[in-house]
């Protein structure tokens, strides 16, 4: 699903996403509408401008996420900005990619948001990862931890130093499927729902040294 006010611009990447194989499922310009219709479409990927006329972009990320659990949303806006990429991140987003990439660049980002990885424009991996470690030492109580299995705290350590699944898959000598398992298996015991809270949960507990 494509969500941009400009209509050339939401054309456009809606024709690169058809051409390269993809479903689009609906493609719109407004953040409300964007939610509403998504409740009846059940994307898998929603490629997002944070700028829409109607509502912002953290508010439709928000909305997306709360509508649809499971769903990824790739941001693709203007801005390079760290709080607006911080704001993204936090509201959900699971990668952030300038408007700037090339055609290859961010139909290789759709098919990584696709497969579960956080997919950033390079330098800004290193932005988030950092704002987490940030996070991650300041103090707090929280609740006891959930038990996981050698295996999944493996793999776990594995996602929080960036490798992707199929890396994960071959250095482990998995099948890519069994690393999938065991991240949504993971993801099922801590209550969260995408790749990049696992980052910041995995950071939090130090697995990425």
């Amino acid at each position: 699903m494509v969500v941009d006010d400009h209509p050339m611009w939401r054309e456009g990447v809606a024709r690169d996403l058809t051409d390269a194989g993809y479903h689009v499922v609906a493609a719109v310009g407004e953040g409300a509408q964007a939610v509403r219709i998504a409740r009846s479409v059940r994307p898998d990927v929603v490629v997002l401008d944070l700028q829409l006329p109607d509502l912002s972009g953290v508010e439709v990320i928000g909305g997306l996420v709360e509508a649809l659990p499971q769903v990824r949303v790739l941001v693709l806006s203007a801005s390079g900005e760290q709080q607006d990429v911080l704001d993204a991140v936090k509201a959900g987003a699971a990668g952030y990619l300038v408007k700037s990439a090339a055609r290859e660049e961010f139909l290789d980002a759709v098919r990584r948001t696709a497969e579960g990885d956080a997919v950033f424009t390079a330098g800004l991996a290193g932005l988030v990862l950092g704002e987490y470690r940030r996070l991650a030492a300041a103090p707090g109580d929280g609740p006891e931890a959930p038990r996981l299995s050698d295996r999944e705290t493996e793999v776990l350590r594995l996602v929080a130093k960036g490798l992707t699944y199929r890396q994960i898959a071959e250095r482990l000598t998995l099948s890519h499927r069994t690393v999938q398992n065991h991240v949504q298996n993971t993801l099922g015991k801590l209550q969260l729902h995408n790749r990049v809270e696992l980052v910041r949960y995995a950071i939090e507990q130090g697995l990425d040294g």
